[in-house]
């Protein structure tokens, strides 16, 4: 049986399967990477729910792993060598977890790291651009009078997914006919976008039929619609 005793946030979030990947999470688009990329590998893990609404990804034991506080963060403790290992950052996550069993990024060295380019577009742009539209748009900065930052995100947040629309025209995924973690990476983000944020129309999003066809593609998969929903919360 894998000894997680050096994770302090073992002691927080026991483990009841500890020879299985440890998820710490909540349903949120970077958490929701973490899991569907699980689905989608078939590889055992053992989700905990992070409740950041509580603030206890700022308790000790979480930042223990993740000093940047955020989630996902994960202990494989099957990882390099056999020995255990903490990870945080989701695109990190994302890319071990494809390397860990060769799935979901290709082989060919050159298509690999053009995948990854698209996973780091996801982390640069899209996922902070994004997410700043919904805090102007939706949560507490709507209530700001100057109108000027959501304008902005606005703007970044149609640039972007025409980035992505010329990215999909002719193809099925960002990689053309292979589904990979630059897929992953990104299908959180858009659906929070059109649905959680309600941005759907500020952004004109039916514009961008390439991004809405590669949405509607993407959650069709039963690997996705398992992983959004994990963690469950409360």
């Amino acid at each position: 049986m894998a000894d997680l005793s050096a994770f302090p946030i073992a002691t927080r979030w026991p483990a009841s399967h500890p020879d299985r990947i440890q998820l710490y999470s909540a349903p949120t688009p970077n958490g929701v990477k973490v899991s569907i990329a699980l689905e989608e590998l078939g590889l055992p893990y053992e989700p905990h729910l992070v409740n950041i609404g509580k603030d206890e990804s700022w308790t000790p034991e979480f930042l223990a792993l993740n000093p940047n506080g955020k989630i996902p963060a994960i202990i494989d403790p099957d990882g390099p060598g056999g020995k255990p290992i903490g990870l945080f950052e989701s695109g990190a996550i994302l890319l071990y977890l494809a390397e860990k069993t060769g799935l979901l990024i290709p082989a060919d060295a050159a298509r690999r790291y053009e995948t990854i380019q698209w996973v780091f577009f996801q982390m640069a742009a899209v996922g902070p651009m994004f997410g700043q539209l919904g805090f102007f748009h939706k949560f507490a900065g709507r209530e700001i009078a100057d109108k000027r930052p959501l304008e902005r995100y606005r703007d970044e947040s149609r640039r972007l997914l025409g980035v992505l629309d010329g990215r999909l025209k002719g193809r099925r995924w960002i990689m053309g006919n292979d589904y990979t973690i630059a897929d992953v990476s990104l299908i959180g983000w858009v659906r929070n976008l059109v649905g959680f944020y309600d941005a759907r129309e500020l952004v004109g999003f039916d514009q961008f039929a390439n991004v809405a066809a590669w949405l509607e593609r993407s959650l069709a998969r039963p690997a996705v619609q398992q992983g959004l929903t994990i963690p469950a919360k409360p």
